[in-house]
C-alpha cells in the first residue's frame, strides 16, 4: 500500500502513517521527558508535602501550573522550532525528514544546556558514544536523542530533588519547633501536624511564597 494519504503534497505510506500516529500516541511523554515540565511538577510536589496540606493545591492544579510554566520557559525554544522547521514545512520548503531533523536542533540545544556533564559522560558511556567537550556546541549536537534525552532526564530528576530538599528545610525547622512546645507542655495526643500547618501557610504567605517559587524554578533555566 502506497501513498494513500497526502500530507504537504507528498505520498505517506502506511508505515509512515502508522509511525506517525505513534509519535502524536507519545507526544505527551516526549513533552515531560524533553522539556521542563519534570522539574516543575517534582518541585511543586516537594513543596506541597512540605507544607502539609495533604491534596491542597490538588494535582490537576499542580500540573496546570506546570503546565504553563513551561510554555513560559520553553517560549524560546518553541519560537526557534516554528521559525526553523515547522513554518518552512508548511510553506512546503523541506520534507518531513528535513522537518524532524531541523526541530531537534533548538530542543537538542535547551536539553543540552540544562543537562550536567556528568550525566551526559554516563549515557555517552553506556551508548558507547564519544563524550564531546561540553564547550563545543557544534559536537554537543551531533550526539543522539537517545543519548541527550536520558541525560537530561536525570539532571532534571537531581535538580528537582535539590530543589525540594530546599523547600523542605523551613517546614522542617517549624514542625520541630511544634513537636518540641507539645513534648514540653505535655500534650503528646495533639497531633502536631495540625498547629504546625497553620504556621507553615503563615510563613509561606508572609514570603509571598508562590512568586519566590515561581521566580526561583524560572530562573533556574537561564
Amino acid at each position: 500500500m502506497e501513498g494513500f494519504i497526502n500530507i504537504n503534497g507528498d505520498g505517506v505510506s502506511a508505515i509512515e502513517f502508522i509511525f506517525l500516529t505513534a509519535l502524536l500516541t507519545l507526544l505527551p511523554s516526549l513533552v515531560v521527558m524533553t522539556t521542563s515540565f519534570t522539574r516543575y511538577v517534582i518541585s511543586l510536589s516537594f513543596l506541597r508535602n512540605a507544607l502539609g496540606t495533604q491534596q491542597t493545591p490538588p494535582n490537576m492544579v499542580l500540573i496546570g501550573i506546570a503546565l504553563f510554566l513551561t510554555l513560559f520557559t520553553m517560549g524560546p525554544t518553541i519560537d526557534a522550532v516554528n521559525e526553523q522547521a515547522y513554518a518552512p514545512y508548511v510553506d512546503g520548503q523541506i520534507t518531513q525528514e528535513e522537518f524532524f531533523s531541523r526541530a531537534t536542533v533548538p530542543l537538542k540545544d535547551f536539553m543540552l544546556h540544562q543537562t550536567a556533564p556528568s550525566a551526559l559522560k554516563l549515557f555517552c558511556d553506556l551508548a558507547d558514544v564519544e563524550v564531546p567537550d561540553v564547550d563545543d556546541e557544534t559536537l554537543a549536537q551531533e550526539l543522539p536523542m537517545r543519548v541527550v534525552t536520558p541525560a537530561f532526564m536525570t539532571s532534571e530528576l537531581k535538580k528537582a530533588f535539590e530543589i525540594g530538599f530546599y523547600l523542605y528545610i523551613p517546614f522542617l525547622l517549624i514542625d520541630i519547633i511544634v513537636s518540641s512546645t507539645l513534648m514540653s507542655m505535655g500534650m503528646i495526643m495533639l497531633p502536631p501536624s495540625m498547629i504546625s500547618t497553620p504556621f507553615k501557610l503563615l510563613l509561606f504567605i508572609t514570603l509571598n511564597g508562590w512568586e519566590l517559587v515561581f521566580s526561583t524554578l524560572v530562573q533556574g533555566f537561564r
